[in-house]
Parts: structure tokens; C-alpha cells; sequence
């Protein structure tokens, strides 16, 4: 599972080079050159790195309890899989690949962005009580935590949907500053880090 978390932090790493980007140009070019839409995709990125985190998290561990490393959990035994898919596990050949297949196709129109959905998926192949386990990690509120998060996806959504434009002025953005965009990355990346380590304890 260790993967995982190697694939979620390179993904950070990406957006960490888009701000050095954007204190770059802040820093050297005129003010009359926008630069806040690097902001905007910090925001879109690191929301995206947090989901497919928790995507491969997920199937790592669901494929960790398939192969007797891992204790089965009520919402594993509850998880679907086609006749197809069936036919080919009982059948003995490449197993795993045809379990992760059906995994990914599962969970590919599926976000693991907001943390009831975040907690959904990690009850296919843990036990633990996420948010409460990241809140004691954290030493924070778990409701504090989920509301932050909450809030940080929406103002991506807005970016990701509504082009960031606010309906009261037509035309014109949502403001947003630098400490907007490193308050989300460093706030994704320790509830990251502490969903890898809640769900490996």
C-alpha cells in the first residue's frame, strides 16, 4: 500500500512546482498580468491528487484482503462484481488482474473527494472509523477536518464547473490568493498522510 502513497505525494510534488511557477511570475512580472489561475489549478490539482489517492488506496487494499493479508470487512463481502468478472476469478487464471480490473471499472465514475465518499471507500478494506482515527492522529475535531475538506472541494468545484465565476458579478472570478492555495496543499497533504497511516496501524 506503500505505492499509494508514493503516487499521492509525486502528485504533490507536481503542484508544488506549479506554485514555485506562480511566486515566480508573481515575483517578476507585471501586475497587469494575471497569474491567480496557477492558484486555480493548485486547487484543482490537489483535490485530484487526494482522489486518486484514495482510488489506489482503496484497490490496493481491497486486492491486499483478496489475497489473505488483510482482514475482509461487511462492505468488501458487499462489493460487486459481474458474471464476466466471476467467471474469469473461479476459472484460476491471472485472478488478480481480472479482480483490479473490475475494481477500477467499479470506482472509475466514482470521487473519493468529499469525506463521507473518502470513508466509503476505505470501509472496503478496513474496519477503523476514518475520520475519528484522523482526528486523533491530528490531534483536531473530525467534524473541523470533514468541513475543511468540504469547503476545499467545493471552492474546486466551482473552479472545475463554474469556471470560478461568481453569479453576483457576471464576468469577474471568485478572488483567491496565494495563502488560499498553500493553506489547501499542505491541509490535502496531511490528511493524506494521515489516511495512510490510519488505515496501516
Amino acid at each position: 500500500m506503500n505505492k499509494s502513497l508514493k503516487i499521492f505525494r509525486a502528485n504533490l510534488d507536481r503542484v508544488c512546482s506549479i506554485h514555485a511557477v506562480h511566486l515566480h511570475l508573481f515575483r517578476n512580472v507585471t501586475p497587469a498580468i494575471d497569474v491567480t489561475d496557477l492558484l486555480r489549478a493548485e486547487m484543482i490539482l490537489i483535490v485530484s491528487a487526494l482522489d486518486h489517492f484514495v482510488h489506489e488506496l482503496t484497490r490496493l487494499g481491497m486486492m491486499e484482503i483478496w489475497r489473505g493479508n488483510r482482514t475482509a470487512t461487511p462492505s468488501y463481502h458487499k462489493f460487486s462484481v459481474s458474471l464476466d468478472t466471476t467467471t474469469r476469478l473461479v476459472g484460476g487464471r491471472a485472478r488478480d488482474v481480472h479482480l483490479e480490473t473490475a475494481i477500477r471499472t467499479s470506482h472509475r465514475f466514482l470521487s473519493f473527494q468529499k469525506p463521507d465518499k473518502i470513508a466509503d471507500a476505505v470501509r472496503l478494506f478496513s474496519p477503523i472509523e476514518l475520520w475519528n482515527k484522523i482526528g486523533t492522529l491530528l490531534g483536531e475535531d473530525p467534524k473541523y477536518l470533514k468541513t475543511h475538506l468540504r469547503l476545499i472541494v467545493e471552492r474546486r468545484n466551482k473552479i472545475a464547473h463554474e469556471a470560478d465565476i461568481d453569479p453576483s458579478y457576471p464576468g469577474q472570478r471568485w478572488p483567491i490568493d496565494r495563502k488560499d492555495a498553500e493553506e489547501a496543499v499542505a491541509f490535502i497533504q496531511k490528511v493524506g498522510e494521515a489516511i495512510h497511516q490510519s488505515v496501516n496501524e
